[in-house]
Parts: C-alpha cells; structure tokens; sequence
C-alpha cells in the first residue's frame, strides 16, 4: 500500500525537439503509473512538449506565456516525470534551456524520475549520466533510479512501466509524503511566527 497522498500534482515534461514523440508517449505513459502509485486518488496532471513552446524557451529571462505556464506547473508540482532522448551522449539542448530557466535549488520540494529513450545499449546510460547532476544542482529529489528505455523496447513499454511504478512507487509516494509534511511543517511554524 502506497502512503496516502490529499494533495498534489505531477508533471511530465518532454524535451524531445520533435512533436509529439515516442519519447512524449512513454513519459505520459509513465505518468499515469505512477499516478495511483504515488497518491490514493486523481491529482492535476500537466503535460509539457518542449517541442511545441520551444520558441519561448530563447531567453530564460524572456520567456513566452507558455514558457512561464510550464516553469510554474514543474514550480508546483509534487512529482515531475522529466524526459529525454539520448541525444549526441547526453540529453538534449531544447532540455537544457528549460531547466536554464530554474535556480538552483529550485527544485528542492519536488521529487523528479528521469525516463532516458536511448538508440541501443551502447547509449543506454548516457543521458542519464549528464542530466542527474544537473537535476541535483537544481536540488531535485531523486529517490529512485531513472526509467532507461531502449527503442527496441518500446514493444514492451507498457510491462516495463508497470515494473518500474511497481517497484518504485511506494519509495516515491514516501518521498512525496515525507516533502509535503516537511513544507506544511515549514508553514505552521511560519505562522506562529507571524
């Protein structure tokens, strides 16, 4: 039984540079496995295309309404699904001016699981290899391994996503229980303070 969850939200974030990807299929996937294995009922999902707003993503000082929008539901949310082609052995730009946009330790509230769509074995963990460290300047919290799918996989997805929500799930639903009670923690002790 997973840790009951009144609140929250997840996000899923796609930094593949083309529309509508079987990377975006597999993240949403993903998402909504571990959904019910995280909380005990429906919570907000957003699911955001970097492909669709990457226009907006140009100057992290600058960014369109859509850009903003994004930023602000990966600000809120209680887990974020953040996916990546394995791209030139690392993850891909269009990702990287996304998480541009964030500060470090901005991410500190927010438990975060990597999916990695990798071309072969041979690429299988070099995505994952660059973009952990970054996630963790941002101070994501990262209490399971990343999801590491190769294309020749993509048959199997949905047995593979159901092992991984399986077995993982409960760890993330404690992460997320034990973030939420620190943060109202933070907030009743706040207002004694006022």
């Amino acid at each position: 039984m997973s840790a009951s969850i009144t609140t929250g939200s997840i996000t899923t974030v796609v930094g593949n540079p083309k529309p509508g990807s079987r990377t975006l299929g597999a993240a949403t996937t993903l998402s909504q496995a571990l959904t019910p294995a995280v909380w005990d009922r429906e919570v907000d999902h957003t699911v955001v295309d970097l492909a669709t707003i990457a226009d907006g993503l140009l100057a992290p000082w600058l960014l369109s309404p859509e850009a903003k929008a994004a930023a602000e539901s990966v600000r809120k949310s209680g887990v974020l699904v953040i996916a990546t082609p394995t791209y030139k052995a690392s993850f891909t730009g269009l990702l990287k001016l996304f998480l541009d946009v964030f500060p470090a330790g901005s991410l500190s509230s927010t438990v975060v699981v990597p999916l990695i769509v990798s071309g072969g074995p041979a690429h299988r963990h070099l995505g994952d290899l660059q973009l952990r460290p970054v996630l963790g300047e941002l101070g994501a919290v990262l209490p399971a391994p990343s999801v590491l799918i190769e294309e020749s996989e993509f048959p199997q997805l949905d047995e593979l996503i159901a092992t991984y929500a399986s077995r993982y799930g409960p760890l993330l639903a404690a992460a997320v229980s034990a973030l939420a009670a620190t943060s109202d923690a933070e907030i009743t002790k706040e207002k004694n303070n006022v």
